[in-house]
C-alpha cells in the first residue's frame, strides 16, 4: 500500500527541523482588537494552522504555555489605537514581539478581508522575515514607557487645542449666519462683555464661553509646563516648547546613524518614480505626523529669526516666489531636522550651522 506524505514547507526550517528533531520556532500573527485577538500560528516551516480567537487573557494565558514549551516564540501585529501594551506583555513572557506600519495584507488583492487573512498574511509576513528578508515587514520603534509619557503631555495639550478651535469655530459660525460680523476670540472676557449681538445669540454663546476660558486656561498650564522642560537654551526662533515637543517626538536621536535616517522618518522625502527619467513627487509623509508638523511650523519661523542660517541661505532665492516657496519650505525643513540631529548627537554645533542663540 502506497502512503502519501504531505510535506509542504514555506521555509527550510521545517526540514531542518524534521531531520534534526529539534523544536521548530512558532511564530503568531496577530490581529488585534479591543476585546479579542485573532491568531494564526506556524510551527517551524509547516502551514500556518487555522485561525483561533481569543479574548485577551485567555491570549496571554495561552502565549504563556507556548513560551513555556522551550520552543523561540516570535509575534507580529499591526500598530494600532491600543498602544504598545500587548508587545510589552509578550516580551515578559519571552516572546520576540515585533509591531509593523499599518498595511494592505491582501497582496493577492482577492479584495476580501477577514481578521483570519490578516492574521495570517503577517503570521507569512514574519517567517519571511526571520528567514533573512528583512523587507518582510516594516517594522515600527516601540518606545519606552517614560517616553510614551513625557509626549502624552504635548499631545494632550494640541488635543485641547483643537476642542477650542472648534468651539471658538461654532460662535463666529453662529454670528455669520444671522449677518452680524464675527468678532475674532470672541470668548475673552473683554470681548465678550462688549459683543454688540441680539441677546438670544449671546446666551447661546454663553453656554460654550466658560467652557473654552476653561480649555485656554489648561493649555497656558501645559505651555509652562512644557517650556520649564527644556533642558537649555534653544537658537533664536525655535522656542523652548517646539523644542521640547520635537525631542520628545523623537525619543533618542542616536539610535539614527545618518541623516538619510533622520530625513526619511520624517517624512518630508520627495518620492521618485522608476525609469529613465527621474520625477520626483510629493513627499512620502511616512513617519511621525506630528514631527513634520512641528518642523514645517519652525522652519517658516527660522527664515525670519534666522537668516544666516545655512540651509535658509541656500534656498534663500525660492522663498521670495509663491509657486517655489512652499516646496522650500519642505527642503529646509528636512535639512532641520537633519541638522537637529547633528547638534544633539554632539556632531556640529548651532553656531557653526549658522544659528544665532
Amino acid at each position: 500500500m502506497n502512503s502519501v506524505y504531505h510535506t509542504e514547507l514555506s521555509s527550510h526550517e521545517g526540514t531542518r527541523c524534521q531531520f534534526n528533531g529539534g523544536r521548530c520556532a512558532i511564530k503568531l500573527g496577530i490581529d488585534v482588537h479591543q476585546d479579542f485577538y485573532v491568531v494564526v500560528m506556524q510551527e517551524g516551516g509547516s502551514n500556518p494552522k487555522p485561525p483561533q480567537r481569543f479574548h485577551k487573557e485567555a491570549f496571554l494565558q495561552w502565549a504563556a504555555k507556548l513560551a513555556r514549551s522551550g520552543a523561540q516564540v516570535y509575534a507580529v501585529y499591526e500598530a494600532c489605537g491600543f498602544g504598545f501594551s500587548l508587545q510589552r506583555q509578550l516580551s515578559a513572557l519571552g516572546i520576540e514581539c515585533y509591531v509593523v506600519c499599518p498595511q494592505k495584507l491582501d497582496e493577492q488583492n482577492r479584495r476580501v478581508k477577514t481578521d483570519g487573512l490578516d492574521a495570517r498574511a503577517l503570521c507569512l509576513k514574519l517567517d519571511r522575515f526571520l528567514q533573512g528578508n528583512r523587507h518582510a515587514l516594516a517594522l515600527v520603534r516601540v518606545p519606552s514607557i517614560e517616553e510614551e509619557q513625557a509626549r502624552a503631555l504635548h499631545r494632550q495639550r494640541e488635543q485641547l487645542v483643537k476642542v477650542r478651535k472648534v468651539l471658538e469655530a461654532q460662535g463666529r459660525s453662529l454670528m455669520l449666519n444671522h449677518g452680524i460680523e464675527p468678532v475674532q476670540q470672541w470668548w475673552k472676557q473683554r470681548a465678550f462683555a462688549t459683543l454688540a449681538v441680539p441677546q438670544w445669540i449671546k446666551e447661546l454663546l454663553g453656554n460654550s464661553q466658560p467652557v473654552v476660558l476653561s480649555l485656554q486656561q489648561k493649555i497656558d498650564q501645559l505651555t509652562l509646563q512644557l517650556q520649564s522642560a527644556a533642558q537649555y537654551q534653544p537658537p533664536r526662533g525655535l522656542g523652548k516648547m517646539t523644542s521640547v515637543i520635537i525631542d520628545r517626538e523623537i525619543g533618542d536621536w542616536r539610535r539614527f546613524n545618518n541623516r538619510r535616517q533622520i530625513a526619511s522618518y520624517t517624512g518630508l522625502c520627495p518620492g521618485d518614480s522608476s525609469g529613465q527619467k527621474r520625477l520626483q513627487s510629493c513627499v512620502t509623509k511616512h513617519g511621525n505626523p506630528r514631527l513634520r508638523a512641528a518642523l514645517v511650523e519652525l522652519a517658516w519661523r527660522l527664515v525670519r529669526f534666522q537668516p544666516n542660517y545655512r540651509a535658509v541661505c541656500k534656498w534663500k532665492d525660492q522663498l521670495t516666489s509663491g509657486a517655489a516657496r512652499k516646496k522650500a519650505i519642505v527642503a529646509l525643513a528636512r535639512q532641520l531636522a537633519v541638522d537637529l540631529w547633528r547638534v544633539r548627537t554632539g556632531r556640529l554645533t548651532p553656531e557653526q550651522l549658522g544659528l544665532e542663540i
